[in-house]
């Protein structure tokens, strides 16, 4: 009998947007970040995530460090504004139709991100998909850390932590379908029995043209 795993990308895939770069951008309205410079290094350092070349651990350092005097309680209330205020209303429509689609049928779902865990938890569970993993981080004193604690679910470490994911399961899935839009994501592209690509960059087109992954288009 066939058990079919839908593995999604969050950023960009799921969401018309970065919730990373929402995020900071949220924290600047709510007076959390008062640095003028703040935004502007947020797009530099995305800007080396879309061409496949940012330092996971410097743009940790630099995005969480606003958050250093905050409580993980604190934090997480902030988060849960930020997702049902700017984040839930730029789901992609056909997004939210699959996603509503395979909750009906009862097939399970995955979102795995190179985002933070709080961020990305708080998103799989406004828009239906419980199980999330993210960058994890550690925790000291109660307060969030910029430190990785485990395995970055960044390039390759999507597959790892995937792996690891369904090693703890119970079920045993018979094909994983992935959805991203990124090159960062052509490890598990690769790792997957079906990738699609949502309005994928150019780098990740090009080897979807290889692979003859579909390509869609969301909106």
């Amino acid at each position: 009998m066939s058990k079919p795993l839908y593995v999604f990308d969050m950023d960009e895939t799921l969401i018309n947007g970065d919730c990373s770069m929402i995020w900071n951008s949220f924290l600047v309205q709510k007076g959390v970040v008062n640095q003028p410079e703040f935004l502007s290094e947020d797009k530099r350092l995305m800007d080396l995530y879309i061409q496949g070349k940012m330092n996971m651990q410097e743009y940790l350092d630099f995005a969480m460090a606003p958050l250093s005097e905050l409580s993980t309680n604190e934090v997480d209330k902030l988060v849960e504004e930020c997702v049902k205020s700017e984040i839930l209303g730029r789901q992609f429509t056909q997004a939210a139709s699959l996603i509503e689609s395979l909750l009906k049928d009862n097939i399970d779902m995955l979102i795995i991100s190179a985002s933070v865990t709080f961020l990305v938890q708080a998103v799989g569970k406004q828009i239906g998909i419980t199980n999330a993993l993210g960058i994890d981080l550690q925790i000291k004193d109660n307060r969030y850390t910029s430190r990785i604690q485990g395995v970055p679910s960044y390039r390759e470490g999507k597959v790892t932590r995937l792996e690891q994911w369904l090693a703890s399961m119970a079920e045993q899935y018979t094909d994983i379908h992935f959805y991203t839009d990124s090159i960062n994501d052509l490890p598990l592209c690769e790792f997957a029995d079906q990738a699609y690509l949502v309005n994928p960059c150019p780098q990740l087109a090009e080897h979807g043209e290889r692979y003859n992954w579909p390509k869609l288009s969301w909106d």
